[in-house]
């Protein structure tokens, strides 16, 4: 009997170790997963750039776009990922509540020659959260990356996307998205879906910059009157959209927490980044609901393919902060009152004479403020956190983390822009910008057979 029960003890043992290995092998492959598909976010924001423009400009765009994805990949490595870490509590580099930031935790996990930055077969995780963190990165360059087009200096833009991709956003990230983060465990904000830490602190960076890049030539008359610019390529721009649409999946994958292994928050149930409880299944029905809410509201405003394409997203956007707790109606309209209203916004930044080619700011700044703030607004005093006894989110809260977002984000942007402006490396010479950065940048043609010929107020 005693041999029996040792043998049954054993044989327990080695199930339960090919259960833990399969439940770690399954989460591993859920956030490898992400990544792939988050690179059809820049798949889709490489056609939706290069389709936004005009001919002359195509292939300039796109490259661009490419350069700023892979100088943001080794920056982040040396540094990003470091600064989430280190970060949370301030700029003191001191260890939050929950033990996990703070100079010693982010020397020990996240500097380049930790045991935890390469290949270590102790080590499952890290690589593939470094690169969905890696991919949010890179989505911060792209929403700055469309409103610049046709007139950037390539210098002047890598050195922009890389600041904001590589440390901005990054810190934004510690601040209101890490369990330990300042914001979160003061204030309660809640931010599942990164509307304020991805596309907040992006389209806000993007408004400091094209404050200082100016128009493209032909943008605006004499009289201050605006002149519609339009892409070569509209089929073009609206897959684009559809594709970071379904990025989109992977870019939501990634803000979740799977149970069960030593770096979760539950051995049972899947949670935010926070440790709140949550479901694919709940966020499912707000993603679709607030994508459909999104872009029925821009139809109804506009009847225009481009901002009902942009509707879409920014209906996933103003619900993002918030999937985790809505009920699918409410995200429906939450969805549609922001692509309703987001047009508006477009038009209001063209009057005040500022060239936003793809209305980066409405989409991203404007709607990544209105998704926080509808936390503040209809999901109030709900735990901010994991745990008993804790913050709850508030009206005040997400208003605070709203306006720390939009700080964070415009003043770097206007700032470095204008170091760079000064220096002459922001914008292109007219001359070439009249002509096409393609036929002055780039050793290769778009579209060799002339089909589509550019036509543009500057000529």
């Amino acid at each position: 009997m005693e041999q029996d029960i040792v043998s049954l003890a054993a044989t327990v043992a080695e199930l339960q170790a090919k259960a833990g290995a399969t439940g770690t092998m399954l989460s591993e492959v859920f956030y490898f997963l992400t990544i792939p598909l988050m690179v059809l976010i820049h798949v889709g924001f490489l056609a939706y750039e290069m389709g936004a423009s005009r001919t002359k400009n195509a292939l300039a765009s796109g490259i661009k776009n490419i350069l700023a994805f892979a100088m943001i990949v080794p920056f982040f490595y040396f540094v990003g990922w470091w600064v989430y870490w280190a970060f949370p509590t301030g700029i003191d580099l001191s260890a939050g509540p929950a033990g996990i930031s703070g100079l010693e935790y982010a020397n020990s996990i996240a500097a380049p020659w930790s045991p935890y930055m390469g290949p270590n077969l102790d080590d499952r995780s890290s690589g593939v959260f470094w690169g969905a963190f890696v991919m949010f990165a890179a989505t911060t360059a792209s929403i700055l990356s469309g409103a610049l087009i046709e007139r950037i200096r390539l210098t002047g833009f890598v050195v922009l996307a890389t600041v904001l991709g590589g440390f901005v956003w990054i810190l934004a990230a510690a601040w209101g998205w890490h369990a330990d983060g300042w914001l979160v465990t003061k204030f309660g904000y809640h931010d599942f879906g990164a509307a304020g830490v991805v596309h907040l602190i992006a389209g806000a960076f993007t408004l400091g910059v094209v404050i200082n890049l100016g128009p493209r030539i032909g943008k605006f008359n004499a009289d201050g009157t605006a002149n519609h610019i339009p892409g070569h390529s509209m089929p073009m721009t609206l897959i684009g959209l559809m594709l970071i649409i379904a990025g989109f999946w992977g870019f939501l994958m990634g803000c979740v927490i799977v149970p069960g292994e030593a770096w979760s928050w539950s051995g049972l149930i899947t949670t935010t980044i926070y440790g709140t409880p949550m479901t694919l299944s709940g966020m499912t029905f707000n993603t679709l609901m607030g994508m459909a809410g999104g872009i029925i509201g821009a139809w109804m405003i506009t009847r225009d393919p481009f901002w009902m394409m942009s509707g879409a997203l920014g209906g996933i956007i103003s619900c993002a902060a918030g999937l985790d707790l809505w009920y699918p109606p409410m995200a429906f309209v939450i969805g549609f009152i922001g692509a309703a209203t987001m047009p508006f916004v477009a038009s209001f930044v063209e009057r005040q004479k500022i060239d936003d080619a793809v209305g980066a700011v409405a989409v991203h700044m404007y709607l990544g403020f209105w998704g926080v703030m509808a936390v503040g607004i209809a999901a109030q005093g709900y735990p901010a956190l994991a745990g008993e006894n804790v913050i709850e989110t508030s009206f005040s809260g997400q208003l605070v983390g709203a306006l720390v977002m939009t700080a964070l984000g415009f003043f770097p942007g206007y700032g470095i822009s204008w170091v760079l402006k000064a220096m002459g490396q922001l914008r292109v010479p007219a001359e070439a910008e009249i002509l096409g950065l393609d036929k002055t940048k780039v050793p290769a043609s778009a579209y060799p057979e002339a089909l589509h010929p550019t036509v543009t107020p500057a000529e």
